[in-house]
């Protein structure tokens, strides 16, 4: 009788078994992965990403509009065609703030399933933000007690607030718990449409509506930070900052100088606080049209730009630790990670059962 394979020896059951992919469908950006799992974590077959501006306009009338929706199924079309070419076996689709918070987001994964065949969850704010913690966890130092994950979307910012600790001792691995977090309902869609729509792209935003920007961001973040006495934390030193976005990449990227984004230069590299805030103040004299020749931002994100430094710039003005390490990696990292270890453990309990 021909043996299950997944009672088979390692590499053929549990993760080993599958071939696994995740799209995480933002306010701004659809993103997938499809990968195997590797003895490190696991390797990527093949990776897609498209600024689909799905919320656009949701800030301000509480609907996806025709427009991005479009662009968006157009976007979904080519992840399902990668999907089925790669044999997808494990799978998990993630929906975040522009489902949401638009009245018709679940009208719009219907047609999603209708059109696309795939299937969609509008996740919370929480697990948007154990998601985003999973995948940036080898990041962190052990031996540094605290840490702030800063995760800043298109729809909305995430922040977490974690306990550290070593894996085990003498390990340079981290073991992490998420103490608390919080969602502040601004990303670098819904302040640009905010702040600064109506502007001309051939015009630097004026002083006052940049700080404002970085006002509103700092004051949805201070009873948080009050809450858990964040700023003595890190006056004493046992804090580290984690940035998780395309903003915070983008930034590390010019402080390297690309003239090309290239992942694995930015991925875990390290950013001064001081360096943060010097490219905020380069950026905001500049307008979206002088930004598109920037480098690393292009014609997809120079709207989008400034906004996002705001958002940065206001994290490090309320928590100046400083350094920030750079995450590349994200969602749909933390999703993957998921999906294998769901696959070992259900390996696991059908060779108990075997036995």
């Amino acid at each position: 009788m021909a043996q299950d394979s997944t009672l088979k020896g390692g590499w053929h059951r549990g993760r080993f078994a599958h071939t696994f992919a995740a799209i995480d469908l933002g306010t701004n950006n659809c993103r997938l992965l499809v990968a195997k799992a590797s003895i490190s974590g696991f390797e990527v077959l093949d990776a897609y990403s498209r600024p689909v501006r799905l919320g656009e306009g949701v800030a301000l009338n509480g609907t996806l509009c025709g427009d991005a929706i479009e662009r968006t199924l157009d976007a979904l079309g080519v992840c399902a065609t990668k999907i089925g070419r790669h044999g997808v076996t494990r799978a998990r689709h993630i929906a975040t703030e522009a489902c949401r918070r638009a009245c018709n987001g679940d009208d719009f994964l219907a047609l999603v399933k209708e059109r696309t065949g795939l299937r969609f969850e509008v996740i919370p704010p929480r697990e948007e933000a154990r998601l985003a913690l999973s995948s940036c966890e080898s990041l962190l130092d052990p031996e540094i007690p605290y840490g702030l994950l800063v995760d800043i979307g298109g729809g909305s910012t995430e922040i977490c607030w974690i306990r550290v600790s070593p894996r085990e001792p003498g390990s340079d691995l981290a073991s992490t718990e998420l103490i608390d977090m919080t969602s502040v309902p601004w990303g670098v869609v819904t302040l640009t449409e905010a702040c600064t729509s109506g502007r001309s792209r051939d015009e630097p935003l004026d002083q006052g509506s940049y700080v404002e920007m970085v006002e509103r961001i700092r004051s949805a973040l201070r009873p948080f930070c009050a809450s858990h006495g964040i700023g003595r934390a890190i006056a004493s030193g046992k804090v580290q900052m984690i940035g998780a976005s395309g903003t915070v990449t983008t930034f590390s990227a010019h402080h390297l100088g690309l003239k090309r984004y290239h992942r694995a230069a930015v991925d875990g590299s390290r950013l001064a606080r001081d360096s943060i805030l010097s490219i905020c103040k380069q950026l905001t004299g500049l307008s979206v049209a002088q930004l598109r020749d920037f480098p690393c931002i292009g014609n997809d994100r120079a709207d989008l730009a400034l906004a996002g430094g705001a958002i940065l710039e206001a994290v490090c003005r309320q928590w100046p630790a400083p350094v920030v390490r750079v995450a590349d990696r994200g969602l749909r990292e933390g999703v993957l990670m998921d999906l294998m270890r769901q696959a070992d453990r259900e390996a696991d309990s059908l060779c108990r059962r075997g036995h």
